[in-house]
């Protein structure tokens, strides 16, 4: 679960809800303890060398990429069935009707980061 926090101070953070069996938890609020820390700094300085240890491989780097081929190609779809849709001249042909250039694409693609449903 993750929820947004609210408040001034909070605003660019996200609030995270884990369970972690009695045995865990003990062993990281001792780690806590010795370091002078808190659990959320412990718990966020191992996300964080998680996140860099899992950039650095390449099998996920080859994912990405076909994951943003991927959303390349529907946000293209997208903006073909909007464009016929609305986009129709008085003579009711579309006005987009022939295929984006790779350079008219690569233009849309920093434009088409407002498209995204999760935005």
């Amino acid at each position: 679960m993750s929820t947004a926090d609210s408040g001034p101070s909070r605003s660019s953070v996200k609030t995270l809800a884990i369970r972690l069996e009695p045995e865990l938890h003990a062993q990281l609020s001792l780690i806590a303890q010795l370091r002078g820390s808190t659990i959320t700094d412990e718990i966020r300085a191992a996300l964080e060398a998680h996140i860099a240890s899992v950039k650095a491989t390449p099998e996920l780097a080859a994912k990405a990429g076909g994951v943003l081929e991927d959303i390349e190609r529907d946000a293209l779809a997208r903006r073909t069935a909007i464009a016929t849709l609305f986009g129709s001249n008085d003579s009711g042909s579309p006005e987009t009707a022939e295929p984006p250039t790779p350079s008219s694409r690569a233009r849309g693609r920093k434009a088409g980061s407002e498209d995204s449903p999760d935005s």
